[in-house]
């Protein structure tokens, strides 16, 4: 941030620059892809290219999400981490084609979490890790298909019942918050321990050395499960009687 507390100027983003941003996936949809711009406002001009599939505008200076986002009405892959977000528009309930959705590394409270969230049915990702939630929604236990959910590196003190009993449910990560040594939240971790720790990093994202580190780690873990296992070794003394008869027979031919 600028000094004084002034926000800085962003880039401004005009239509063709936009457009030159679309790219198409391996599977051949369209993605936005506005990462990394310096942006400090959300630029409206993308709206006239509300048939994309996928939107990236991580890693820029955004403090707020307009309701007319709402207007991508085909977007199935949302990615707003690493901005100044505090608080999410009601609108985003009416994008119900969304499958994955990344908010992470925000300002979000619990209270700029919409109760439209619960309208996101076909959801299968939410990462809502490193923001200020001191509390998680129960409309996320509405959301039957969601199957990684992602609130490591909050305020939180507890968690639904809802959540836990997510039908899909797989990976969940609920590191570094502040849980009470409580029976109560010992059981709750007990419940969940059938799911892995979820850090919400998709490969595309990874710069090389790393992916190429976790590969390694996990090969060599795969490679550790798969290994038979090794039966103790036995210590055969068959000329000895008792332990080291021999040995103090023969002491005096040693020296």
């Amino acid at each position: 941030m600028a000094k004084g507390g002034k926000v800085p100027k962003g880039k401004k983003i005009t239509l063709n620059v936009a457009k030159n941003c679309i790219k198409i996936t391996f599977d051949g949809r369209k993605r936005l892809d506005l990462s990394k711009m310096g942006i400090t406002t959300f630029p409206k001009c993308i709206l006239r290219l509300n048939e994309v599939d996928e939107l990236d505008l991580s890693r820029n200076m955004i403090r707020k999400i307009p309701d007319s986002i709402s207007k991508f009405q085909n977007l199935r892959w949302l990615d707003l981490h690493s901005n100044y977000i505090d608080k999410l528009p009601e609108s985003i309930g009416q994008m119900t084609t969304l499958l994955y959705l990344n908010v992470s590394n925000n300002r979000l409270t619990t209270n700029g979490l919409p109760v439209e969230l619960n309208q996101l049915k076909n959801i299968r990702t939410v990462n809502l890790g490193l923001n200020h939630l001191d509390s998680v929604p129960t409309t996320l236990g509405a959301l039957k298909d969601l199957h990684e959910v992602g609130l490591n590196d909050n305020l939180l003190s507890s968690i639904p019942a809802s959540i836990s009993k997510l039908p899909k449910l797989k990976k969940l990560n609920l590191k570094r918050n502040p849980f009470p040594k409580t029976e109560e939240s010992d059981a709750f971790v007990d419940s969940i321990k059938r799911l892995e720790n979820l850090y919400l990093v998709e490969e595309k994202d990874m710069c090389a050395s790393c992916l190429q580190k976790c590969q390694r780690a996990r090969d060599k873990l795969n490679k550790i499960k798969n290994m038979p296992p090794i039966a103790p070794r036995k210590a055969i003394f068959s000329n000895l009687v008792s332990p080291n008869s021999t040995a103090k027979e023969s002491q005096e031919e040693w020296r």
